[in-house]
């Protein structure tokens, strides 16, 4: 059987670190590294520790991504998920597997996790693999019908609604929109509900829209190439609402190559609030999506899930509120 002692040699610290560690003591001054070493070392020693207050072992929790390290280092969005997601498995001694789609053999990886949290958009077979797994499971930014499986989304009604009134409440009647399509790995489309209800809202307030909807991928170069194809038309809407912020950027650098001005000429909005939107010139006005807290409150859930096996999966939508920022002006 392992012992406190053999994971203190192994990792180099010694047996007090790790067993205040092991215990989640707070007030212990280590850098976050060697917490994550002793966690590490623990797991793969299959070190197995029972606290005289709860009965509970130190648990694996497996991450899985759509996203490759690339994009994910290029849209900040699952980035934040998935820090939110291993800060609170940090704080509370949750040894963390981490794995990407694009990454080989990435399901053998995840074989021996007790929770699996699933971030991002995924095909009906690969749903089905990952409960064959394990029951203990939660998707995230991602809505499943199913009632027995947890999610927990961004509340995308409440969003545009908030985006959509704030630019109506400028003075526009006529917006456009740049969106992006995202496909699973059986090659379906996964629809993004922003462009309906978009589309629902100016019909309902007699906006002039449908001359300006265009649709790419979630790409600073798709925003730049989608904005220079709406500069190629006869008329511009006075102001854009994008999918997400690299969207807007791009479409952001394709008006100053063309020497318009924002919000002089259009008014741009972004969603996300990414940490680039607030360094643009001008900075972006955005919907801020709570992304970091949607992997803190996911892998918080599990932790329950985890310790107390309830009965009834959750369903949770986190509010979006507006970032007011200097892109887009009154008319």
């Amino acid at each position: 059987m392992t012992t406190i002692k053999d994971i203190a040699a192994e990792a180099g610290v010694s047996p007090a670190t790790v067993s205040r560690i092991l215990n989640n003591d707070t007030t212990l001054n280590v850098s976050p590294e060697t917490r994550q070493k002793v966690l590490d070392t623990a797991h793969a020693m299959h070190y197995k520790k029972k606290s005289r207050a709860s009965n509970k072992s130190v648990y694996t929790l497996g991450i899985v991504q759509w996203f490759s390290p690339q994009q994910e280092m290029e849209d900040n969005y699952y980035l934040l998920i998935r820090q939110g997601i291993e800060d609170f498995c940090m704080q509370n001694c949750i040894h963390v597997v981490r794995t990407y789609k694009a990454d080989l053999n990435y399901i053998d990886a995840l074989k021996n996790v007790d929770a699996l949290i699933c971030v991002g958009k995924f095909s009906t077979d690969e749903i089905s693999k990952f409960r064959a797994m394990t029951s203990n499971i939660i998707f995230l930014d991602m809505p499943i019908e199913d009632i027995t499986v947890s999610t927990i989304t961004l509340d995308f009604p409440q969003a545009m609604e908030t985006g959509l009134n704030y630019l109506t409440s400028l003075g526009h009647t006529s917006i456009g929109f740049l969106g992006g399509k995202e496909y699973l790995a059986d090659q379906k489309l996964f629809p993004d509900v922003r462009k309906s209800l978009f589309i629902k809202y100016c019909k309902a307030h007699g906006l002039t829209y449908e001359p300006y909807i265009l649709e790419e991928t979630f790409t600073t170069e798709s925003g730049y190439q989608m904005m220079n194809r709406l500069l190629e038309q006869e008329t511009l809407p006075t102001a854009l609402i994008a999918s997400s912020d690299p969207i807007a950027i791009g479409a952001l650098r394709a008006l100053n190559d063309k020497g318009l001005r924002v919000p002089d000429d259009i008014s741009l909005m972004g969603f996300d609030d990414t940490s680039l939107s607030s360094f643009t010139a001008p900075p972006l006005t955005t919907i801020h999506a709570p992304a970091y807290d949607m992997g803190n409150f996911g892998a918080n859930i599990l932790f329950h899930i985890l310790k107390n096996q309830p009965a009834t999966a959750l369903k949770i939508q986190l509010p979006c509120k507006l970032m007011e920022r200097q892109s887009c002006r009154k008319i």
